[in-house]
């Protein structure tokens, strides 16, 4: 009789223990996406991969035992929206940290309320613009876009152009990167013979290109993360214009890439090694998790992977690593991430600092081009 007593003790102490685990307090993430609106192609992978890594980390117990619970916005890629869903996050919600907004305009319109706040932001937006001057509570995942330039101007350099034309977005985006390709021209021997821009919701750019036509210009710098970037190239083509053509690191969805048909073929633009991950060596340090995130990804949406899913992929990831190491302290969060080291993501390998707050170089880029609408290492 004392054992069976025994038993039903140890059972129900078992079951309180396990009852306790179940019923601990959730760790809650804020996200902030382009969910909808014409950033949507950036916005939706990021929605989906907060989405599945939330199910993978409970199924797995959770974050030394509490939940996971990830609160996401839409921001429709507004700055309005952005920053009433950022004070809801903060305020109604609680949450310990925030990964996002989608887009650099966005990112820039929220960083006030979160420093004021003091609550760790982890952008997937690329402007360098973001993290430069360095602001206490705010990193990025994506690359510099400083650094974009420089690489498409090292492969210019390759292949002995010195005159381009540049057409850029009207968004943050664009206008930041705008700026960094004036910004590094002199230093790379680029001369910048024309200079255009479109909306975010232009649907054709034939007019600036006919302007380009009548230039020396040797190649043509296309920086958007809105599909007008896509239509920008269906232009090109057929206006019969045969010079080469360059992307951003915006370009990081194969959805554009298809949107533009046969006239993608042979476009460069620099990215993270995501979108070529089987080409990379066995022991390439970012290969096993690149193909990780790429499978479960791919198995779970039915869709092909994407940059932009892969910056809200390091973003979380960089966030529940905090929260596994420090607890839910927004402080000892923010100073976590501040000194992370080594740490493998999609976007390169991060190492950050108090100066740095971005955590990659240049090397984070891999050129890649088009071909038959799929996304190969350039040559």
């Amino acid at each position: 009789m004392k054992k069976v007593f025994g038993v039903i003790v140890l059972g129900v102490w078992m079951l309180g223990a396990a009852g306790s685990v179940m019923a601990a307090e959730p760790y809650k993430v804020g996200a902030v996406f382009a969910i909808t609106g014409p950033a949507a192609w950036l916005g939706e992978p990021e929605r989906n991969t907060a989405k599945m890594i939330q199910e993978q980390v409970n199924a797995q117990g959770g974050i030394n035992g509490h939940p996971l619970e990830i609160i996401i916005e839409d921001t429709v890629g507004e700055e309005a929206k952005a920053v009433m869903a950022v004070q809801k996050l903060i305020n109604r919600d609680n949450v310990l940290a925030i990964v996002g907004p989608t887009r650099s305009g966005t990112t820039m319109a929220v960083i006030p309320i979160m420093e004021k706040a003091e609550v760790p932001l982890v952008s997937c937006a690329a402007a360098e613009a973001i993290v430069n001057p360095v602001r206490k509570w705010v990193f990025k995942t994506p690359q510099k876009d400083s650094d974009a330039a420089i690489r498409i101007y090292e492969k210019m350099k390759q292949l002995n152009i010195s005159k381009v034309a540049i057409i850029t977005s009207t968004e943050g985006f664009g206008m930041e990167g705008r700026k960094q390709l004036k910004r590094f021209a002199p230093e790379y021997g680029i001369t910048i013979v024309a200079d255009e821009t479109y909306g975010p919701k232009d649907t054709d750019m034939t007019a600036q290109l006919t302007k380009f036509k009548g230039t020396d210009a040797q190649a043509i710098v296309n920086w958007a993360i809105v599909p007008g970037q896509a239509t920008m190239i269906k232009n090109k083509k057929q206006l019969g214009m045969t010079i080469p053509l360059f992307q951003s690191h915006g370009f990081g969805n194969i959805k554009y890439a298809r949107a533009a048909g046969d006239a993608a073929d042979g476009v460069l633009f620099p990215a993270g090694r995501l979108l070529v991950a089987d080409s990379l060596p066995a022991d390439h340090p970012q290969k096993a998790l690149l193909e990780k995130y790429k499978k479960d990804y791919e198995e779970k949406f039915k869709t092909d992977v994407s940059t932009f899913g892969g910056h809200a992929y390091d973003a979380l990831n960089l966030v529940i690593a905090a929260l596994r190491a420090v607890g839910p302290d927004r402080a000892k969060i923010r100073d976590y991430i501040e000194n992370t080291k080594n740490f493998v993501g999609t976007g390169g390998v991060f190492n950050f600092s108090p100066k740095d707050h971005t955590g990659l170089t240049k090397d984070a880029f891999e050129m890649i081009t088009i071909k038959g609408g799929k996304f190969l290492p350039a040559q």
